[in-house]
């Protein structure tokens, strides 16, 4: 058998069809979350923190990181693995509602995609975020896994906009209550 010179286009050819149609790239996920406080900024992997949710340990860069915030290891490893049990068809009501754009705007300012003043934009990419990792989790979701299923490579977090936050409620386990449990038994029982 001749390997004929004219196959050989029709083969370039075949191939590079084959790429272009069949090669589907994968959807992003987080890898990084860069922590913004002022002018100064802090990057930390999302492997690090699913390391220290799971195991306990965590890297030099993430244990400046904490030592700041004044929590201990297993405080920090507790709100990590904190799952919520949400069904995915209430999270969609909620996340799809006029209360939950609301939220899911006002959060934007905190967690947001990279290079984006856009508050639309931020809210997709969170609603996204939650969907999938609800999808991931089979209806659970926690922070590690919430980020894992973050739509772009690095999520922004700015610490001025929480703090603004933080100033109105007393802790952050009040602020995960309340969003928690009274508003998702009302969206269960409709």
């Amino acid at each position: 058998m001749k390997f004929s010179k004219k196959l050989v286009p029709h083969i370039f050819l075949i191939l590079f069809t084959n790429q272009i149609f069949f090669n589907i790239p994968k959807a992003q996920s987080a890898e990084k979350i860069k922590i913004i406080y002022n002018i100064f900024s802090r990057t930390v992997t999302i492997d690090s923190l699913k390391n220290l949710a799971e195991n306990g340990d965590s890297s030099k860069s993430l244990r400046k990181i904490l030592n700041a915030t004044g929590s201990t290891d297993t405080e920090i490893q507790s709100v990590l693995n904190k799952n919520f049990e949400i069904p995915i068809t209430i999270a969609s009501k909620l996340v799809y509602s006029e209360i939950g754009n609301v939220f899911l705007t006002r959060l934007s300012s905190i967690l947001h995609t990279p290079k984006t003043n856009d508050k639309r934009t931020g809210m997709l990419a969170l609603r996204s975020s939650l969907i999938k990792g609800l999808y991931t989790g089979n209806g659970k979701i926690n922070l590690v896994s919430f980020f894992e299923s973050y739509p772009t490579k690095t999520v922004i977090l700015n610490v001025n906009a929480l703090s603004k936050v933080m100033n109105k409620v007393e802790s952050i386990s009040e602020l995960l209550e309340f969003f928690t449990s009274k508003p998702l038994e009302k969206i269960k029982k409709s």
